[in-house]
């Protein structure tokens, strides 16, 4: 196997040289941080520039497919009847591929897909100073095969297949190509005319004779009351999945890590064979410092890779198309500057489909979009373990967007051990549209823990609305032994407007000697509506969730570092609605300074401020 080491130094080099673009790196700092907001706005704004230049794919070959009818699964839970390209469609990959190419030979220009159904067996790599458009009514059906994502990557794995470098839940691996994928890649561009331009990931189309699909690969779940996401699709105990121990890993991390120390090798493992399922593996290489050539997933493995992943980017556009039925989360740019995703419809309702994860990126803009999804809306990312060498993800602004069904509207976490600061959101309508039977599970969010850690500092939110609530029932994790904080006691997986959790999923991470520091957090002006379901008039569980770092948690050797309480959270002119539970509006451990000041919640206004000690 051969990895182009060149490309890989650059990787490693661009967060030396900086992504500050010569703003404050605290916002806290500014008299009005808003202005910092509109100064990264003005920055990313710029219209990229393309030759005037098209090329269309059906010049080098591409043929439109004719469409069959195949039951499917169109979320965890439900199934459908639904469009897929015929047997034995046209494969439109090597035609995109070479226009693509020709594109980029010339100087750039526009690649267009004209309207019609087109079948793509393989990824859409992205070329500098391309614009790969979709006309208007331009369907792109992705092959539901994982295997054909195992066939064009740039390095040859043998009998795992030939793949791309990648990221897996914010940890570095070879990998499944993404359906569309760049990696070091300048001015580039993805854009359509309207929502009618479609990517279609196919995600709950079955690929084999026993009904598998992309989605069953997620294994068994486990949040406690997960409303309309209780089961995977297909998957029963006993299959192959994320979750499930893979004989292909490591019998012992010693054979693949020698220079761990017996401890290190034990702590990281953890107690039994769990952490050789792929989920838990890759952590596990990462914590023994294995090198990139060495995490080799693809075939034999069940990491999803992401729809849109694009790699070491920089001035990139995503705009104007509809993302749908993407096998894991829908884009995540990684290491990219001056992006902007704008008027995008990210709607994928099964497993892992968040709908926009930028991590370790600087100076990013999420304008004008609707997210209807079946995790995070939005979830800023900033690396896990110790694949934090991008540093942190900072400037960023989302504004004008409109959040349906997912875990959070707004998302910090979890993979944030590289930090998370500079992030603004306004104007946002998390609109809950589907609160019967699928609802938000809430509204904004953080969540992080021991094993994550890093930081979170300078998020701003204001000017939202919440016409529906949030889920009305708890949802929970469970918590470690010896905890303080009981299993199936808080509410940190829904039913809260703003959850703020630094106690998330603590049984996953064997690893937990990266305590979090979160502080100022200023959110104003969110009005929150009721709804009336099962005879229960309410916008809510609770309208707080604040679950501060869990000194318990650590189990790494002595001396613990210091384990510190959210600090500095300022709430500001909203009003709450009416919870269902009234008698505990909020929940708080481990919180220094939680300041409310005209916030109405069940009626009444609260001019306060809390701290309560772990």
């Amino acid at each position: 196997m051969s990895i182009n080491t060149q490309r890989r130094s650059l990787m490693k080099a661009l967060p030396a040289a900086g992504l500050s673009l010569g703003l404050p790196a605290s916002a806290a700092t500014a008299p009005d941080p808003w202005l910092q907001a509109q100064a990264i706005i003005d920055h990313v704004s710029r219209p990229l520039k393309f030759r005037k230049q098209d090329f269309d794919v059906t010049a080098y070959g591409a043929k439109t497919c004719k469409l069959s009818k195949v039951k499917a699964w169109i979320s965890f839970e439900e199934q459908d009847t639904i469009d897929t390209p015929a047997a034995g469609s046209p494969d439109c990959y090597p035609a995109i591929r070479d226009a693509i190419k020709a594109c980029s030979d010339a100087g750039g220009g526009r690649v267009v897909i004209p309207a019609g159904d087109w079948y793509c067996a393989g990824p859409i790599v992205l070329l500098s100073n391309v614009n790969v458009h979709l006309s208007a009514n331009a369907h792109v059906y992705f092959s539901h095969n994982p295997a054909d994502y195992a066939k064009y990557g740039d390095i040859d794995c043998g009998k795992h297949g030939k793949l791309s470098i990648s990221r897996w839940q914010s940890n570095d691996c070879l990998n499944y190509s993404s359906m569309i994928y760049a990696y070091n890649q300048h001015n580039i561009a993805l854009t359509g005319d309207d929502w009618t331009s479609t990517l279609d990931g196919q995600g709950g189309v079955p690929f084999n004779d026993d009904g598998d699909c992309w989605w069953t690969w997620k294994g068994k779940q486990k949040t406690i009351n997960s409303i309309g996401q209780g089961t995977t699709p297909n998957f029963k105990a006993g299959k192959m999945s994320e979750n499930t121990e893979n004989p292909l890993n490591a019998v012992s991390l010693a054979t693949v890590a020698p220079n761990l120390t017996e401890a290190e090798r034990l702590l990281i493992q953890g107690e039994g064979q769990r952490w050789r399922a792929d989920a838990q593996y890759l952590p596990a290489l990462s914590e023994a410092g294995v090198p990139l050539s060495k995490r080799v997933f693809g075939i034999g493995h069940y990491l999803r890779a992401p729809m849109i992943q694009l790699i070491g980017c920089t001035n990139v556009l995503l705009q104007g198309y509809h993302v749908m039925r993407t096998p894991f989360w829908m884009h995540h740019p990684v290491h990219c500057r001056n992006l902007v995703i704008r008027k995008v419809h990210c709607e994928s309702h099964g497993p892992n489909s968040d709908g926009f994860d930028p991590e370790a990126c600087d100076h990013v803009l999420v304008d004008g979009c609707t997210f209807d999804t079946g995790d995070d809306c939005i979830a800023i990312k900033a690396g896990k373990d110790l694949d934090t060498q991008f540093g942190p993800s900072q400037n960023i602004v989302i504004q004008n967007c409109v959040m349906h069904s997912g875990h959070g509207g707004v998302t910090l976490g979890s993979e944030m051990a590289g930090g998370i600061q500079n992030v603004f959101a306004q104007k946002l309508v998390f609109e809950n549209a589907n609160w019967k039977t699928n609802p938000l599970n809430t509204a904004i969010r953080m969540k992080t823990n021991m094993n994550r850690g890093g930081y979170l500092r300078n998020f701003y939110v204001r000017d939202c609305t919440v016409p529906n609530g949030v889920q009305l029932s708890p949802s929970f994790y469970a918590s470690l032994p010896g905890s303080p904080i009981q299993s199936k006691t808080v509410a940190t997986a829904a039913g809260a407007i703003v959850t703020f959790d630094c106690d998330y999923t603590p049984i996953s991470d064997n690893v937990r000697t990266r305590p979090p520091v979160v502080s100022n957090i200023n959110i104003s002006n969110i009005k929150v509506g009721n709804v009336t379901k099962d005879g229960k008039t309410a916008s809510c569980f609770q309208a707080i969730v604040i679950l501060g770092p869990v000194a318990s948690d650590y189990n790494g050797p002595g001396p613990m570092p210091p384990v510190v309480p959210v600090t500095d959270v300022t709430i500001t002119d909203c009003d709450f609605g009416m919870p269902v539970n009234t008698a505990q509006p909020w929940f708080l451990y481990n919180v220094k300074g939680l300041t409310l000041k005209n916030v109405g919640i069940g009626g009444k206004v609260h001019n306060t401020t809390l701290s309560v000690g772990a």
